[in-house]
């Protein structure tokens, strides 16, 4: 296949702006061809019954805890715009509390995206208008006016640009594997790296299990915590087990044998976050070289996590994605990540996809509290730079930056789009709270 000149892809890009002018980006429909509390319905078919009002109780919550449970609502939202059509892997559900700390196959802490459940190649432009809207409602919950809030949305959409720029003009080994090198120096992140440096496996033992101490190690079992947590057991623990055997067969070789050396002990149900609320979603405690001489324990925590169809899937042309969910997710992990969880992997239960992947390990996300003050526009920028590298990965910085130019009329039109949806989802917020209260 013949290789196209830089100038060639770069012009793909400038072509892309007759069909979508960059000061356009700023559109929002007035209305929907389906209200939003249809849709949020439409997404709860096949959840767990009883979880279902768990899910509409933490969106209640905030106006932002609304919008991390609302990705369905926006995707219709944005696919009834006219887009670029360059397209790049999108994490999907891009909002500022889905970037977090975690361990990295050789043990140093990064800091990157970290939720994929949505995740799907699409439209470049779609991953910074969800990011960008969710600053601006997140510097609102944060105490910042909306002055602020819009500073950091353009901050953001401008460190995007700006990293776009440079990447496009690297050698390509270099801008795969681009590292954020201020990244312990932002506030926020700086909070997340200290929690998740003491989110050992150990750590999550005793915060998720209860039970013997010392050589008794391996009789302990998962805590009761319902509605978040409880144990399974029975006939359908051994079916999360069994699942494990596809999985296995999936991991490298070294990953193989370092799992065969651990011992499943208990399962257990767990609730996760606000959209994946009424998933099916579970946890398996582990046991390895437990106890040691000293008496401790050697945990390992996997997650078992259900995984439909992305909410972007109904409005794209034949997505290439692969036709199993947690794979989907996978693969999508791993083409925005530079570092990714060595364990990540997929499987099958009961006629569902389901991603696997390690729980917890040292794993930390920001506080609503970390953006107060210049924290907001700080994270702002890193969150701008995070994108742009993954962008870059899985699809090309030139043609990207060919379509961004210098990027100022395209930054000041994402914000206006982030300060017109911020106002829409305060408004689709108060109709679930009226539509909940008269159930």
């Amino acid at each position: 296949m013949k290789r196209l000149s830089r100038q060639q892809r770069e012009a793909i890009g400038e072509a892309a702006r007759k069909r979508v002018a960059r000061r356009g980006h700023s559109e929002l429909k007035t209305s929907r061809a389906t209200p939003a509390l249809q849709l949020l319905t439409r997404s709860m078919r096949g959840r767990v019954p009883d979880l279902v009002a768990l899910k509409y109780q933490r969106m209640k919550e905030s106006p932002f805890g609304y919008f991390r449970g609302a990705a369905p609502v926006m995707a219709a939202d944005l696919a009834a715009l006219p887009n670029t059509g360059l397209i790049a892997q999108l994490c999907g559900d891009a909002h500022v509390r889905n970037l977090g700390a975690y361990a990295a196959p050789d043990g140093r802490l990064v800091f990157d995206i970290n939720d994929f459940d949505e995740t799907i190649p699409g439209p470049f432009e779609w991953e910074l208008k969800r990011m960008a809207a969710s600053l601006v409602l997140a510097g609102h919950e944060a105490g910042h006016r909306n002055g602020g809030a819009q500073a950091a949305a353009y901050a953001f959409v401008s460190s995007y640009v700006k990293l776009m720029h440079e990447l496009a003009e690297m050698p390509l080994m270099d801008a795969s594997r681009w590292q954020v090198h201020r990244i312990g120096d932002v506030t926020p992140v700086h909070a997340a790296l200290f929690k998740a440096e003491r989110a050992t496996p150990r750590h999550t033992l005793g915060q998720l299990t209860v039970g013997g101490g010392g050589k008794k190690e391996a009789a302990r079992k998962f805590r009761a915590q319902k509605p978040v947590l409880w144990r399974v057991g029975g006939k359908e623990a051994r079916a999360v087990l069994a699942s494990l055997a596809g999985y296995f067969l999936r991991l490298q070789p070294q990953r193989q044998h370092l799992l065969s050396m651990y011992k499943p002990v208990d399962v257990a149900f767990k609730v996760v976050g606000t959209g994946s609320v009424g998933l099916r979603d579970y946890c398996i405690y582990f046991e390895g070289n437990s106890p040691n001489a000293s008496g401790e324990a050697d945990p390992l925590f996997l997650q078992v996590k259900e995984e439909p169809a992305s909410c972007y899937a109904p409005y794209l042309k034949k997505p290439r994605v692969p036709r199993h969910n947690g794979q989907r997710v996978a693969e999508g992990q791993r083409a925005m990540q530079v570092q990714t969880d060595p364990f990540l992997g997929w499987t099958e239960l009961e006629g569902r996809d389901y991603l696997v992947r390690q729980l917890n390990d040292h794993k930390g996300s920001i506080e609503m509290t970390d953006l107060e003050g210049a924290g907001l526009n700080a994270y702002a920028e890193l969150c701008g730079e995070l994108l742009a590298r993954g962008h870059a990965r899985s699809s090309d910085p030139l043609v990207l930056k060919g379509y961004l130019g210098e990027g100022h009329g395209f930054a000041e039109a994402i914000t206006e789009f982030a300060l017109a949806y911020a106002e829409r989802t305060e408004k689709d917020w108060e109709e679930l709270k009226t539509a909940q209260r008269a159930r």
